[in-house]
């Protein structure tokens, strides 16, 4: 590649990169802020060879801000080394939720019914849920008999919410348009609360943008302590993601990592290379304590299990950065 292949490419990628920066003008611009890990790496190897080159004060500029971009991403980042363990509350109980993106045609359900046994979480958000698995979840019903299934319309894209703990006295559990969302008010030890599963679209130039809207009400409803998880179809960092925040008065969880790639790729590059598109969101009195992928079960995600505890008071905690995650297992701590 000569240098002037090279300079232009440089350009082009970082046009790609400053544009995913706007995507609260125009949802065509936040799908290019999904790729921003992966072109703000692409763009910066693109820009170290040129610095030998006349292009060499294009180069230093482009390489600056590739690396400012990919600061932007840095919760989301591959971990490559162990980060120090949050305290578990020692007078707290602490609760555990299973993130899950099924995929409709899970050639090993039984890998997933496995992984939900030996975790025994306390609440599992699921996504992708299809008629297949709907007759697999039945076998877990005596295990987690607090359920709720929404079907999409074509069968295949519904969510489900299924708890060991009962739905707070006087509620019930209910579904949103299109079986995107489903949400119950669980009772944790006597207290209620509001536990959502969300499944948002592709980005533009699908209908990520107007989902969204949709949900816009049942988001807003969400009481004042709750945690919600779900494939998002979009990164932390996303004006997507900011808008179903913003709209439910939520805080999104420093990602797990990636937990995405497409499954004709080697599955040991989702973990490195992927998209971090499964996310977790809470409020009010909601501490999110860590974040772990799970090993594949069959699926192109990775599972996501979050533990959590409730403050007494139920207040928000003093800043979003309390919910800060550990990679690794924590100590243990109560469980109820």
């Amino acid at each position: 590649m000569t240098a002037g292949v090279a300079f232009l490419a440089m350009m082009a990628l970082s046009a790609a990169l400053l544009a995913g920066f706007f995507g609260a003008l125009h949802p065509a611009f936040d799908s290019f802020a999904h790729f921003r890990i992966h072109l703000s790496v692409l763009t910066a190897l693109l820009a170290l060879p040129l610095l030998a080159s006349s292009y060499r004060l294009q180069a230093v500029a482009v390489l600056l801000f590739a690396i400012a971009s990919l600061a932007t991403t840095a919760s989301a980042l591959p971990r490559l080394w162990p980060q120090q363990a949050v305290a578990k509350p020692a007078d707290r109980i602490v609760y555990t939720l299973l993130q899950m993106n099924l995929r409709f045609d899970n050639p090993t359900p039984k890998k997933v019914l496995s992984l939900i046994g030996r975790t025994n979480p306390d609440v599992i958000t699921l996504d992708e849920v299809s008629g297949m698995w709907t007759r697999e979840l039945g076998y877990i019903t005596s295990a987690y008999p607090y359920r709720i299934l929404c079907p999409y319309p074509n069968g295949i894209f519904g969510v489900a919410l299924l708890s060991r703990r009962p739905f707070a006295a006087g509620t019930a559990p209910h579904c949103e348009q299109r079986g995107a969302m489903a949400t119950a008010t669980i009772d944790f030890g006597g207290t209620g609360v509001d536990v959502a599963a969300i499944h948002l679209s592709w980005p533009w130039p699908r209908e990520q943008h107007w989902q969204i809207g949709e949900l816009a009400e049942p988001l807003a409803a969400l009481g004042e302590t709750a945690i919600m998880a779900g494939d998002c179809n979009a990164v932390p960092w996303s004006a997507a993601v900011r808008r179903v925040a913003s709209l439910g008065g939520l805080t999104v969880m420093p990602s797990a990592g990636p937990t995405w790639i497409h499954r004709k790729l080697p599955d040991f590059i989702r973990r490195f290379a992927g998209l971090p598109i499964d996310q977790v969101f809470s409020k009010g009195g909601v501490t999110i304590l860590s974040s772990t992928r799970l090993e594949g079960d069959g699926s192109d995600h990775l599972p996501v299990l979050v533990e959590f505890s409730l403050r007494p008071d139920g207040r928000a905690p003093g800043d979003e950065h309390e919910s800060a995650l550990a990679a690794n297992a924590l100590p243990s701590g109560p469980r109820g």
